[in-house]
C-alpha cells in the first residue's frame, strides 16, 4: 500500500500491531514525503497508547494518540532542511523541531500553519 514503510514502525512499543491504527490519509502525505526527500525517515514514534503517551511525557490532546502523528529521527542540519522541505512540499502544516527529530501531523483539530521548537 505504501511505498516506504510499513505499518509496524508506527506500533506503540507497548501495543504490538498498533501501527494499523495509523490515519490513512496521513500514511499516504508521509509517503509522499519520503519520496520527494530521497532519504530515509526512521520513525521514532507513531500511534500511541494512552499508556505509552503518559510515559514518554506526551500531550493529553497528543495527534500520536489520534494516530494522525509521527516523530521523524533527524540529527544534522542537512537531513532536518530535506524533510522538512519534503514534509511542506506533501502538504504538511503542523511541524515541530526537536533536536534529534522532527514531529509531523495533519491533526485537523488543530490550528495549521505552524511551527515549534521543543526545549
Amino acid at each position: 500500500m505504501w511505498t516506504h514503510f510499513r505499518l509496524h514502525e508506527f506500533d506503540s512499543p507497548d501495543q504490538p500491531g498498533s501501527g494499523a491504527r495509523m490515519d490513512h490519509e496521513f500514511l499516504d502525505m508521509l509517503d509522499v514525503a519520503r519520496s520527494i526527500a530521497g532519504v530515509p525517515f526512521a520513525i521514532n514514534s507513531g500511534y500511541r497508547t494512552a499508556k505509552h503517551n503518559k510515559k514518554v511525557g506526551g500531550s493529553t490532546n497528543s495527534s500520536h494518540l489520534r494516530g494522525k502523528a509521527a516523530d521523524i529521527a533527524c540529527t544534522n542540519s542537512a537531513s532536518r532542511y530535506r524533510i522538512m522541505s519534503a514534509l511542506i512540499a506533501a502538504g504538511f502544516t503542523r511541524i515541530g523541531i526537536g533536536a534529534t527529530f522532527i514531529h509531523v501531523d495533519n491533526d485537523t483539530v488543530k490550528t495549521p500553519g505552524v511551527a515549534w521548537l521543543y526545549a
